[in-house]
């Protein structure tokens, strides 16, 4: 197949994930009211390969969002609720000694922990020691397991979604910056809007019932994750990414005034990697093949704010991370090019 006639039928494919898209957010509308942002961040997430922490009060549906997400891809899907007695063996599984019929010999063998599904969710994430957190590591970076000497592959395609409460913090451990690195977004879920929140009062205290359908395959998903990777990045965007970021360290010679007094550590190289790739789903999803600056924009506070550590100044005048990013996409100047795109 020529080079033209390949990338027409990846055009023609990105429309089919699309409309493929289309029909997610209509299928999931039917059980979540609103949320609709959120709900586009996670499909970003899966589509670019990545993982996501979401972050909201309790009883704002995280876990059924993230159940119907998986049941309308046709994924296989564990949820692990996370407390400070769990153990690494109780996510990645562990060897048993089993009795072999007939012989009687006896034998380890391998019995798969929750981890072992396409879409796992990780639920309040922060309630377990770290000890039992970094067993998700190597299972989401790697995408494998392994158990004393043996190496397990996890089926293709694997999420990790994993769930913390932004109150009651008593008793919990908070994620270290290497493990935050490793999701691609820190999603912010807020409350429901006034009339959300009654249409969530009308259907939750009546009879209305529905039955979510299965839209993508596993193995759609997988041809969906290379066709993004093929949309194009120009020049001017890439700079405005690297601008985004690198001003963003408080060592780096060309960092913003105000990050220096701010900012304790800055966003490292991942940042950016996940600000491309989130900028080339969003493209495809919003009807573009080639990435613009909004989509980076767009992008940029699900994706740095859990790469910024801010200093104890900061903290101590009430600044959040999201207020340090709010001022540095107003100070990164956008070239008339880029304007224009």
């Amino acid at each position: 197949m020529s080079d033209h006639a390949a990338g027409a039928e990846d055009i023609r494919r990105a429309e089919e994930l699309r409309g493929a898209y289309r029909r997610i957010t209509d299928e999931i509308g039917r059980f979540i009211v609103g949320q609709e942002e959120v709900l586009e961040q996670l499909m970003i997430a899966v589509l670019a390969r990545g993982h996501c922490l979401l972050e909201g009060v309790p009883g704002l549906a995280k876990t059924m969002m993230v159940r119907c997400l998986a049941r309308t891809m046709d994924l296989s899907f564990h949820r692990i609720q996370f407390t400070p007695d769990l153990m690494p063996a109780d996510i990645t599984g562990t060897d048993i000694i089993q009795e072999e019929p007939g012989t009687g010999r006896r034998a380890l063998v391998f019995q798969p922990g929750p981890i072992f599904a396409q879409m796992v969710l990780a639920d309040e994430i922060n309630r377990t020691p770290p000890k039992t957190q970094a067993a998700l590591l190597e299972a989401m970076q790697e995408h494998s397991v392994t158990v004393g000497t043996q190496t397990y592959p996890l089926k293709e395609p694997f999420f990790v979604l994993a769930t913390q409460n932004p109150i009651e913090q008593e008793g919990t451990y908070p994620l270290p910056e290497a493990q935050r690195d490793r999701f691609m977004f820190h999603v912010g879920v807020d409350y429901p809007t006034r009339d959300q929140e009654r249409e969530i009062i009308t259907r939750t205290t009546g009879t209305y019932d529905a039955e979510l359908r299965s839209v993508l395959t596993g193995a759609e998903i997988l041809e969906c994750q290379r066709i993004v990777r093929a949309v194009p990045v120009p020049d001017h965007v890439t700079d405005y990414v690297l601008d985004l970021v690198r001003r963003c360290r408080p060592k780096e010679a060309d960092a913003l005034p105000f990050i220096r007094e701010l900012v304790e550590w800055g966003p490292g190289p991942r940042a950016c990697q996940m600000l491309i790739l989130g900028g080339k789903v969003r493209a495809v999803l919003h009807g573009r093949y080639h990435v613009t600056v909004d989509d980076v924009v767009a992008l940029a506070r699900p994706v740095l704010r859990h790469r910024i550590v801010a200093t104890f100044n900061a903290e101590a005048e009430g600044v959040t991370t999201l207020d340090i990013i709010g001022r540095v996409l107003e100070a990164v100047p956008k070239t008339e090019k880029q304007a224009a795109v």
